[in-house]
């Protein structure tokens, strides 16, 4: 049941003017040496650091959760039959060759639209939520080419083509089960020096995987914030990783989640219980002012843009007033937004 106060939240309630120049066009020189906001929810104190300082803000026995799922270059440059250019973003494997989509251009069921020399993609079906699905021909496998032809899916906030770095620098280094169609940005900061160093401090880390998919970043349509519903998303938890999160939380030490992926992920697996349930699904839970946190005691997190889930999702764990009231003092201190930009830990 939603509280009184989340029943009344409007989108304008999560607004903010943001300059265009603070969008991050690239990453920063060095995974690490991007900035950090550092954020006392108790005191709502704010201090400004580099994410290599990170480690001087977790204990021993911190456990950090890392979402280790994989980008795929999901993008597929494609010309249509009688000429013009269209465009394949793949969500969502059915079976070989039969994918989820989505496809610009109006290309309607039936048509097929070229790829490279010899392989097309057909359109089988549309759909209301506007996706499609598409059947690849004349290839055993489209993953067998996806690397050769397909294209770093870039939020369409960063206004350039994808590059060569952007196949290293748009994945995390722990990235290790492919699926998603975009990156858990937060844990684009760190490299594995510092992961190194945070595990010889005595900081616990474990993996879980949500692939991030279009769900994530849906715009909220309805003026009410409780009518929104998230797309579903698929996730992973090991036996091991599960235990190690239970047994933290158990013990009173803080677990802390990388990303809001990753926030989602323990949080639908500990719905039921309280405790983290170890297996794969998919999580549909949208949190917003109101939400009572199971297993989360801090968050590292990008700056999000306006009116988004993932900005109501850490205004949730840090109260909305607080929240904005730091991005008022990222704005005016000049920190770089969103996927390629800076950082914030809130504990």
């Amino acid at each position: 049941m939603n509280s009184p106060a989340a029943e009344q939240l409007r989108l304008s309630d999560f607004d903010y003017d943001l300059p265009e120049a603070l969008i991050a066009q690239e990453p920063a020189s060095e995974r690490d040496h991007s900035r950090l906001m550092v954020l006392d929810r108790s005191s709502s104190v704010i201090e400004h650091k580099i994410f290599a300082d990170l480690e001087k803000y977790l204990l021993p026995g911190d456990l950090l959760v890392l979402n280790d799922t994989r980008v795929f270059p999901c993008r597929l440059p494609s010309t249509k039959q009688g000429g013009g250019r269209s465009e394949i973003f793949l969500l969502s494997e059915l079976d070989c060759n039969l994918w989820i989509a989505l496809v610009k251009g109006g290309v309607g069921v039936g048509k097929r639209l070229i790829i490279s020399t010899g392989v097309e993609a057909e359109i089988v079906q549309e759909h209301a939520d506007g996706t499609r699905t598409v059947r690849f021909h004349s290839l055993a496998d489209i993953h067998g080419i996806l690397n050769e032809i397909g294209r770093v899916p870039l939020p369409p906030y960063i206004r350039r083509d994808p590059s060569r770095k952007d196949c290293e620098r748009y994945q995390t280094v722990y990235a290790s089960r492919e699926g998603a169609v975009a990156a858990p940005t937060a844990g684009l900061h760190f490299s594995r020096e510092l992961l190194a160093t945070l595990a010889a401090k005595g900081v616990e880390l474990v993996t879980i995987t949500l692939h991030v998919g279009p769900g994530t970043f849906q715009p909220v349509r309805s003026d009410r914030i409780v009518e929104h519903r998230m797309l579903p998303e698929r996730y992973s938890i090991s036996a091991a990783a599960a235990a190690a999160i239970n047994k933290a939380k158990a013990e009173d030490r803080r677990v802390i989640a990388v990303g809001t992926t990753s926030v989602r992920t323990i949080e639908t697996a500990s719905r039921v219980f309280g405790s983290v349930i170890a297996g794969e699904g998919t999580s549909e839970l949208f949190i917003y002012p109101g939400y009572e946190f199971k297993v989360t005691g801090g968050i590292i997190t990008n700056f999000h843009l306006p009116k988004s889930t993932l900005l109501m999702l850490v205004s949730a764990f840090a109260g909305r007033e607080r929240m904005l009231a730091a991005y008022r003092t990222a704005i005016a201190d000049q920190y770089r937004f969103y996927s390629y930009g800076d950082a914030m830990l809130i504990a």
